[in-house]
């Protein structure tokens, strides 16, 4: 009885980890977000929607972008403000025609 426990445990197990690996590649993967973004483009175009329509739309799907991409860097690359780095040298080169200043 014990080694039918076991068995079936162990396979719901592996079943449950098999749905959550899916779970995790699909809320990870943007590509059908992207092809909701296209498709809405689209039918802004040929006049289906209205521009109201379309933009709450790609807010829509832009949001849900940006927490997938957040998702994928961790918080620390998303949080970065202007007071977390400085500037501390600039390289710039002229290229072109020469003159003399005489």
């Amino acid at each position: 009885m014990f080694i039918v426990d076991s068995l079936l445990v162990g396979g719901l197990r592996f079943v449950l980890d098999k749905i959550a690996a899916a779970v995790d590649t699909e809320m990870n993967d943007d590509s059908a977000l992207r092809e909701q973004l296209l498709a809405a483009q689209m039918r802004l175009e040929l006049g289906e929607i209205s521009a109201e329509d379309f933009n709450r739309l790609e807010a829509d799907i832009l949001a849900r972008l940006r927490e997938i991409r957040d998702r994928r860097q961790g918080a620390g690359a998303a949080t970065f403000s202007p007071k977390d780095y400085t500037v501390t040298g600039v390289e710039a080169t002229i290229e072109g025609d020469q003159h003399d200043a005489r």
